[in-house]
């Protein structure tokens, strides 16, 4: 266990509320060729859920940090609030944001929204349209090349690795299959079919050495999250699960030379991310009953395995063998299933399964005994840990 330092407060804030929409039956509806909604139709859904979740009404809430994909003008306005703190923020900035707003007391009780509609809409991640381009450097200074997408990005960091660890061609496929494991516990998951290691090396290369089932989903939906300051929190419905601890460390130094992704697959600022997390909850990584990755390709999860203290460098293949991931492993990871298998929320879903792991009664996902989880990403450069705990 660390000692603590200055910063936010342990547990001084909650989130009491979750919510989210029908991924599984929103991505049958937009296969079928149907639109059910925008992504503000997404999120005012998921908005609603979060509040019946929390017994709050729409009159409690003081502050709207919305996900990049929404205004939060525009956002305010169809929810009918007028926060007197707002935002706009990614998932784990966003959690963030909100704590250290309640901190300051700039609000007491904030709702985290986002939607997308990336399937209805065929937003490309990749090729001359790339989503993302004004946001990540490195697909304006590569594209002339080709490499516009995230994918072919991580296809190289993993190459490296591979070949540095001397690990096997099948070794990554172990992510897949415990993640799908996971999903077919969970009756929200778009994926719910069974894979083997078998099935993972039978699909084809998305771009080499990743495979097919390497790669998120894309989906349509939405997500929203109420958090609140501790005292406040008493006067919601149900089970508080308090953020114990957060940290944050970039790596922005060659970035568009991709430096920091392939020389060092991100480690610095994971493990200076993570101590800080550590140490704000008094934790560390041997306390953790599960742990959440952003994982829109599988090799988030080797990464951020090593780079945020579970198992030594190069050493994430090993410790997956030995520890196991899935379902009656002894470290789960991602359990309701991720990006992979569950819906690609951009991280929004991990937090909603982080909340009900530590709220219990998943059924035959439930991980026993479960007080504390971790979440962690490492998204372009942006090393981030969040610590919940009940």
């Amino acid at each position: 266990m660390t000692s603590a330092i200055s910063g936010p407060t342990p547990r001084a804030s909650c989130i009491v509320g979750v919510g989210h929409t029908d991924w599984a039956e929103d991505y049958r509806r937009v296969r079928a060729g149907e639109k059910p909604e925008d992504s503000y139709g997404y999120a005012v859904r998921a908005f609603r859920r979060a509040l019946d979740d929390a017994g709050l009404g729409r009159q409690d809430i003081d502050g709207l940090i919305v996900g990049p994909t929404l205004a939060t003008e525009r956002m305010g306005e169809i929810l009918n609030i007028n926060p007197r703190w707002a935002g706009q923020a990614d998932a784990v900035q966003a959690i963030l944001q909100a704590v250290m707003a309640i901190e300051s007391g700039m609000a007491e009780c904030i709702a985290l929204v986002y939607g997308n509609d990336q399937r209805s809409a065929r937003v490309q991640y990749g090729g001359p349209q790339a989503a993302g381009g004004a946001a990540f450097l490195s697909y304006v200074y590569h594209s002339p090349w080709g490499l516009t997408s995230q994918g072919a990005l991580y296809a190289m960091m993993f190459q490296r690795y591979r070949d540095l660890c001397g690990i096997d061609g099948d070794d990554l496929g172990q992510v897949a299959v415990a993640q799908r494991a996971w999903a077919c516990l969970n009756p929200e998951a778009i994926m719910r079919k069974p894979i083997t290691a078998e099935d993972y090396l039978a699909a084809p290369f998305i771009a080499e050495p990743l495979r097919l089932h390497d790669y998120c989903l894309i989906n349509d939906g939405g997500v929203a999250l109420i958090l609140c300051s501790a005292e406040r929190a008493r006067r919601a419905a149900g089970t508080p699960v308090h953020v114990c601890g957060v940290g944050r460390s970039d790596l922005n130094v060659r970035a568009t030379s991709l430096g920091p992704r392939l020389l060092e697959f991100y480690r610095p600022a994971q493990k200076a991310a993570a101590e800080r997390s550590y140490a704000m909850a008094g934790l560390g990584p041997e306390d953790m009953d599960a742990v959440y990755v952003y994982d829109s390709f599988s090799p988030h999860v080797f990464f951020a395995l090593e780079g945020f203290g579970y198992c030594p460098e190069g050493d994430a293949a090993g410790f997956i063998r030995r520890r196991g991931i899935g379902p009656g492993g002894g470290l789960p990871v991602n359990t309701g299933g991720g990006h992979l298998s569950e819906s690609y929320m951009q991280g929004w879903n991990h937090q909603v399964e982080a909340v009900r792991q530590l709220r219990g009664g998943l059924g035959a996902r439930q991980v026993p005994g479960c007080r504390h989880v971790h979440y962690c990403s490492d998204v372009a450069g942006k090393a981030m840990s969040l610590i919940y705990g009940i």
